[in-house]
């Protein structure tokens, strides 16, 4: 059987990477906002 057999199974992996890519281009700006500035930014956005 293999792994991604079904599409449903391809979509989640998909939404899935999605949603890590987000969290880490939230990430990445947190990070380039604090070594730019030294300052911890929430208010980015």
């Amino acid at each position: 059987m293999p792994v991604l057999g079904r599409p449903e199974q391809l979509l989640e992996l998909i939404g899935g990477l999605l949603a890590g890519v987000m969290y880490s281009l939230v990430a990445i700006g947190f990070v380039l906002i604090y070594k730019a500035s030294g300052v911890f930014n929430f208010a980015q956005g």
